[in-house]
């Protein structure tokens, strides 16, 4: 077995304390990035270096639970408002729900 000098030991057990501590707050700024709004959110990872966040952090397990939600099947969709296709007004949910049943589908058509 390799025997290290007192320095030595001393020097790697600071240098993996170091690393250590730098991935927690690593993992504790991408957390805290996760629950920011997507403007926000992008702000942060297109300063990230390269691929850095999905090699060394659990990043997409991380991401389901920071955006995982509160509503649950059967729950009413929450309010928002939209601005019209030729951008002459909004719509929002609520006055539409009040005078007909509204279907919300989500998805990507490309």
């Amino acid at each position: 077995m390799l025997q290290l000098n007192p320095f030595s030991r001393r020097l790697l057990l600071r240098l993996l304390v170091s690393m250590m501590v730098g991935y927690v707050c690593f993992g504790a700024y991408v957390w805290w990035a996760m629950h920011q709004p997507p403007g926000r959110f992008a702000r942060v990872m297109s300063r990230m270096p390269g691929p850095l966040p999905f090699l060394i952090f659990p990043f997409e397990t991380a991401w389901t639970h920071a955006r995982a939600g509160t509503l649950h099947v059967g729950d009413q969709a929450p309010n928002f408002s939209l601005r019209t296709v030729d951008k002459s007004g909004t719509i929002q949910l609520s006055k539409l729900n009040n005078q007909q049943p509204v279907v919300l589908v989500f998805g990507s058509y490309t």
